[in-house]
């Protein structure tokens, strides 16, 4: 097959690009950046730069329209928040290939935190009691129980903006066009599952515990964990939703071993990197097979690691821990055939980097902010 892969920014992209093209597939990238990770691998068959998804909508349609019909490409897979930007342009214009992702009603329903939620309690799966605060107000009414919920924007990523448990409320600040939700407190271990599903059969499923994060959110060392209640979860929900394509949830287990639903990502995460055998993944994404994990050993990504891990380490005194994950993790861009230096890891950083020079943020802001899905009217949040 021909394949499309978007958002070649991210890791995951690259290690998608990898296990596609050692299947014998022909895999072409597309991004907005001038020089993503992906670009890198002597793997692809071609990178292409779009337009901004998020500034010019109709621009990237037209090229990426035309790409489509150039390259004769059969399935289009994203991998970051694009995901939500193709679904509308699949949704209003003929394109010449397939979306490997649900239509745009679907996405935009589980990408938003409160509706995720209400979907789960509709297909009766357990989940966390989550209130919708639209103003102030709202807000001012939770005082009383405030140490016993985590608030969160309802469109975020990475947990950049969550507040737990607080003693003052004065971070959260809810609008009509921006709202947040408050969610009941989950004591219990933070689990995360990839997935990949056709027509509501899971065909490839992955669940990771992050070991060290880049703030609350984004794990770059995680180790892989073996759990049927997410199993249960991951199945019934594909089910009940009919799901195709690539679907993430962050799960809560409670030390009874139920499953909690916490939020959904419809896109990959780093449950991918416990995928290294090319041939069985990519039946699982064609719908002919299904695929297990077969890396059994802790992976991070070794630059994030640095970047962002030790910083926090240091901070939170957990200076043996980060030690230990240098020591014993895989690393993601090891690859027998793709080798990936740090010089090649360097340059896509250093774009990011001018990014949030120029904007005045984060690295972590500037490293999505082109692709961020912020509700119907594209509000920052």
């Amino acid at each position: 097959m021909r394949f499309l892969i978007t958002g070649a920014r991210a890791p995951v992209a690259l290690h998608l690009l990898r296990l596609l093209a050692g299947a014998g597939h022909v895999v072409h990238l597309a991004d907005s950046l001038r020089q993503p990770l992906a670009a890198a691998s002597r793997l692809h068959q071609g990178y292409h730069v779009l337009p901004s998804l998020r500034a010019d909508l109709p621009g990237a349609t037209q090229v990426l329209r035309r790409l489509l019909r150039d390259l004769e490409i059969d399935s289009v897979i994203p991998t970051c928040e694009e995901v939500l930007y193709l679904g509308r342009i699949w949704r209003d214009s003929a394109m010449p290939a397939r979306l490997f992702a649900p239509d745009a009603a679907r996405l935009e329903q589980v990408h938003d935190k409160y509706r995720f939620i209400l979907l789960c309690e509709e297909l009766g799966l357990p989940a966390p009691q989550t209130r919708l605060l639209r103003n102030a107000a709202d807000v001012d009414a939770l005082a009383p129980e405030a140490s016993g919920l985590v608030f969160k924007p309802v469109w975020s990523r990475f947990a950049t903006q969550t507040v737990i448990r607080p003693a003052r409320l004065d971070r959260i600040t809810p609008g009509p066009a921006a709202p947040w939700v408050a969610q009941d407190f989950i004591a219990g271990q933070e689990l995360c599952v990839y997935a990949v599903a056709h027509a509501g059969r899971v065909t490839a499923l992955s669940a990771y515990r992050g070991l060290i994060r880049a703030g609350l959110g984004a794990s770059v060392c995680f180790a892989p964990v073996q759990d049927q209640g997410v199993t249960a979860f991951v199945t019934r929900f594909v089910a009940g939703t009919g799901w195709t394509g690539q679907i993430s949830f962050d799960l809560i287990r409670r030390p009874d071993g139920t499953v909690l639903p916490i939020e959904c990502n419809p896109r990959a995460t780093s449950g991918l990197h416990f995928f290294r055998d090319p041939a069985p993944f990519a039946a699982a994404i064609s719908g002919a097979a299904v695929a297990v994990p077969d890396v059994t050993q802790p992976q991070g990504v070794p630059l994030a690691l640095w970047l962002y891990g030790l910083p926090q380490v240091l901070r939170a005194g957990g200076w043996q821990a980060f030690r230990q994950a240098r020591a014993t993790v895989g690393d993601v861009m090891d690859w027998p055939d793709d080798r990936f230096g740090i010089a090649k890891q360097l340059r896509p950083l250093a774009e990011i980097a001018r990014i949030a020079r120029r904007d005045r943020t984060s690295l972590q802001k500037a490293a999505t902010r082109d692709i961020e899905w912020d509700g119907p009217d594209q509000r920052s949040i």
